[in-house]
């Protein structure tokens, strides 16, 4: 009888052994998941600090571009036509884009020709879509009912299996073109840097940036090229802005072409809008977008129309131009330290 007692003995240590090794298996499973678990959150924590860093930093730009743009010389105001200023921080770099909307197309008051050559710009857009883009838009911000050619009224939209038509109304934000018929997203992101609806029928050509000047029609892309170089020139001197040179005109050498008054550094009544984009030493980046105006006489220097984090519409400050690469126009046209602005 006892060596089948110790038999037994023998399989129940086996078997504690083996429950043990099973806990312990378990256990440095469990601790290694809580690992990992409290390294991701850790991670996550980390990166929503650092987002939040950026913003906030990223705000301070936004404040800084506001204070440049009311300094009594007016030679000395940053530019908003599109140039790009540099703040250069402890553990952070701002990047800071001012765009003038009156260098923009409105799409309330830019007439048949303007828009179609905006809408010719377009990427992979056939000239059936484009002359439907078109008439759509037109149908959209008037007052009547008539259908444009290749337009849309309410009929068109019900057709197309939508519950509402046109508001025969001038548009409320440049996000109302998503709602015309035959417009995309795609299309959309790519048009909405160069529109607006707090601009003037016509562009001002001074404030305009480089894309929008380039689906201007009538202008010839030697003249741009020239200016473009000579505004950038201006702002790096703080020089006045040169005229933008006629199309009719014989063309002569840029550098001696009529200085004109600044008027794209006076922002009074004016609408800006204003990208501040931060890249921390980390890697980590945020921008924010503002559209604002000086209002002259108001007790607050700038009203407040629009504010957006994260733009996806804007191509990053930090970017390469893909497209432009001659002008340098998406260079820093001047760098700033942090001190310069906080004490």
């Amino acid at each position: 009888m006892k060596p089948a007692v110790f038999g037994g003995s023998r399989k129940q240590h086996g078997f504690a052994l083996i429950l043990v090794l099973w806990v312990l298996s378990l256990m440095i499973i469990m601790a290694g998941s809580f690992a990992l678990s409290m390294r991701r959150e850790a991670g996550l924590v980390s990166n929503i600090r650092n987002t939040a860093q950026a913003l906030a930093i990223a705000e301070s730009g936004v404040n800084i571009a506001e204070m440049m743009l009311l300094l009594p010389d007016a030679l000395k105001r940053w530019h908003t036509d599109g140039s790009i200023y540099q703040v250069d921080m402890e553990e952070a770099v701002i990047r800071i884009k001012l765009l003038s909307e009156n260098g923009k197309i409105d799409i309330n008051k830019a007439d048949e020709k303007v828009l179609k050559a905006l809408l010719l710009a377009v990427p992979s857009l056939d000239e059936k879509a484009q002359s439907k883009l078109l008439g759509a838009i037109m149908d959209w911000r008037d007052s009547d009912d008539l259908l444009h050619i290749d337009g849309a009224e309410k009929k068109e939209y019900q057709d197309a299996g939508l519950r509402y038509g046109p508001r025969n109304k001038p548009f409320q934000s440049i996000d109302e073109l998503r709602l015309v018929l035959g417009f995309d997203e795609d299309i959309f992101q790519w048009m909405s840097p160069l529109i607006t609806v707090y601009g003037t029928a016509k562009v001002n050509q001074q404030m305009a940036s480089v894309d929008v000047l380039r689906v201007l029609p009538d202008l010839d892309e030697e003249l741009i090229d020239e200016f473009v170089a000579a505004r950038l020139d201006s702002a790096r001197k703080d020089l006045p802005v040169p005229a933008f040179p006629s199309a009719i005109t014989p063309l002569v050498p840029i550098k001696n072409a009529p200085q004109v008054q600044n008027t794209q550094a006076t922002p009074n009544n004016q609408v800006i809008t204003v990208i501040s984009e931060v890249l921390l030493d980390d890697g980590t980046s945020a921008s924010l977008t503002a559209v604002v105006q000086n209002v002259s006489g108001s007790k607050t220097p700038f009203q407040l129309f629009n504010w957006q984090r994260n733009a996806v519409s804007h191509q990053s400050l930090f970017a390469e131009s893909e497209t432009d690469t001659t002008a340098e126009s998406d260079l820093p046209v001047k760098h700033y330290a942090e001190s310069e602005f906080f004490h």
